[in-house]
């Protein structure tokens, strides 16, 4: 995240808001005494025979007057930079307000003007602009500066009863001027709190609208919303990638999934009608469309929610296999113990003298037979008692090299039956060693059972430019047919007279623990080769 500091002017306005926000106050007040020096000035000068302001003081009023505007103009431009800092700014301007407006009276009739009401105004703005106690601050100063006023005014009277009567009304207006504070006061704090309110409450929507896009785009399913015209006016990521879509809003449908256009409109006319599947444009898989009105101030238009079949079957079996994992794990613990009591009864038979070769041919197949189906208990039971990955960083050519020399000692084969190819040395990934040494040891001995009668081995890891990692295992037998690949990974599946069918499918399970995929395809010239991709690891 990029953060950038604010500028002395900004950090002294008001706190929580953007910079010229905070300063719209101001300017306005300058706006106002721009506006209103530059009218009293035309109609001083404009009116000066019929002298509407009363003046008493010529040279004072125009010096002042003139000044005043001047000020205002200038307090224009230093707003406009924002230099120097908000508070001192709002502080001397309306100090310079109440000031000008005291000495304008002074010259013109004093408390009796008719300039007394914009007093009023200076102070009510300057509690607007600086909002807080500081309201009566300034209603204290122009009251003393109104008062200093007309005590100075009485002592050139001749008549004593006008100068009590001046002061009289220097009061009320003091009066007045703390009443227009109180009030500024009041009304500032109540637009603070609804302008923190709205913003909080900006802030929420704006991180609700956020989560909203976020939940939307990360969905597996595509989400696209159509107008009434069957326009394209929103579609996530994976509706694009689904269909093929261009990044241009307001596409008509009919043009960019013409098959998914004619349901909608087939839905439209008959809303209880159920939607069929269609071909998606980037893979090979179908879409599952689900239409939903869709209420817009211009008609009604449609939701879709698009849903990849072959995920959806995949999900199912996924259902199914964990129920039928369970159920498995029950049958093979109630199948155990009498398994075990069979076995030792049929070695005990075994070791009896009265038994001819018939009898211990069939003894011999019993003990073969129990022996298989608890190898089967076994692994249906290792599957029920899966434990969960513990994925560490590997050097993966370090691991492999460890590995082969491992495997060549168990195995008894010959190191040039099993080849190993590293492509950068420094290949890492994210997995968990016990269970890539289980799905690595499943695969190379599947590899040597059917590669003849000279197998030969290898194992290739390269990276790819997505900064993924791949993980062949090759041998150079004659391949495996096209319905036995589609099968071979589902669960008790075995093409063997002795095998358990079980694997190939605990090897792609583990894979999936590990965020990693097993798959099968044919080798270079001849030959299978089993393939672990690994995906990218993510950088922190």
């Amino acid at each position: 995240m990029k953060i950038t500091s604010a500028t002395p002017a900004a950090t002294s306005a008001t706190p929580g808001l953007p910079a010229t926000a905070a300063w719209q106050p101001l300017r306005i007040l300058t706006f106002y005494r721009v506006m209103l020096a530059g009218l009293l000035t035309v109609f001083y000068y404009m009116l000066q025979d019929d002298d509407p302001f009363n003046v008493s003081d010529q040279a004072l009023f125009s010096s002042i007057l003139l000044s005043y505007l001047a000020f205002g103009v200038v307090a224009g431009f230093t707003t406009r930079l924002r230099w120097p800092a908000y508070q001192f700014q709002a502080l001397l301007q309306v100090f310079a307000d109440i000031g000008a407006l005291a000495l304008l009276m002074h010259a013109s009739g004093g408390v009796n003007s008719s300039l007394a009401v914009l007093l009023v105004i200076a102070v009510a703005s300057g509690s607007l602009v600086l909002p807080g106690r500081l309201a009566f601050l300034f209603a204290a100063v122009a009251t003393l500066t109104l008062l200093f006023e007309t005590g100075l005014a009485s002592l050139s009277m001749d008549s004593v009863a006008a100068g009590v009567g001046d002061i009289t009304r220097a009061g009320l207006l003091g009066l007045v001027l703390f009443g227009a504070a109180g009030l500024a006061y009041v009304l500032a704090l109540r637009a603070r709190e609804s302008e923190a309110l709205a913003k909080q409450r900006g802030i929420d929507l704006a991180d609700l609208q956020q989560l909203n896009q976020y939940i939307i785009h990360q969905l597996q399913s595509g989400v696209l919303a159509v107008d009434p015209d069957n326009r394209i006016r929103l579609a996530n990521d994976t509706a694009h990638t689904l269909l093929g879509l261009g990044s241009d809003s307001g596409m008509p449908l009919a043009e960019a999934a013409p098959e998914l256009a004619a349901q909608l409109q087939h839905w439209k006319q008959d809303p209880q009608w159920q939607a069929e599947t269609i071909p998606s444009r980037t893979a090979s898989s179908e879409l599952l469309p689900h239409f939903s009105p869709l209420h817009t101030a211009q008609g009604n238009g449609a939701l879709i929610v698009l849903e990849d079949s072959a995920q959806l079957a995949h999900q199912t079996q996924q259902v199914k296999l964990a129920s039928l994992g369970r159920l498995t794990a029950s049958i093979a613990h109630e199948i155990r113990n009498p398994l075990g009591a069979i076995s030792h009864a049929a070695q005990l038979l075994a070791e009896s003298e009265n038994l001819n070769s018939g009898d211990k041919r069939l003894t011999e197949i019993i003990g073969n037979h129990t022996q298989r189906v608890n190898t089967i208990i076994e692994n249906v039971l290792q599957l029920s008692r899966r434990s969960a990955s513990q994925p560490q960083t590997l050097e993966l050519g370090n691991w492999l090299e460890a590995f082969r020399n491992e495997f060549l000692q168990t195995e008894a084969i010959a190191p040039e039956q099993l080849t190993l190819t590293v492509e950068p040395p420094d290949l890492q990934v994210r997995v968990d060693p016990g269970h890539l040494h289980q799905v690595l040891v499943n695969l190379c001995q599947n590899g040597l059972r059917h590669a003849g009668d000279n197998p030969q081995l290898t194992i290739q890891a390269h990276g790819v430019n997505s900064g993924a990692v791949q993980l062949d295992i090759i041998d150079n037998g004659a391949g495996i047919d096209a319905q036995t690949a589609e099968q071979m990974f589902e669960p008790f599946y075995t093409t063997a007279t002795s095998g358990t069918g079980l694997g190939l499918y605990i090897a792609g399970e583990l894979c999936e623990l590990n965020q990693a995929r097993l798959s099968y395809q044919r080798a270079d010239g001849a030959g299978s080769c089993f393939r672990i991709h690994f995906p990218a690891q993510q950088t922190p």
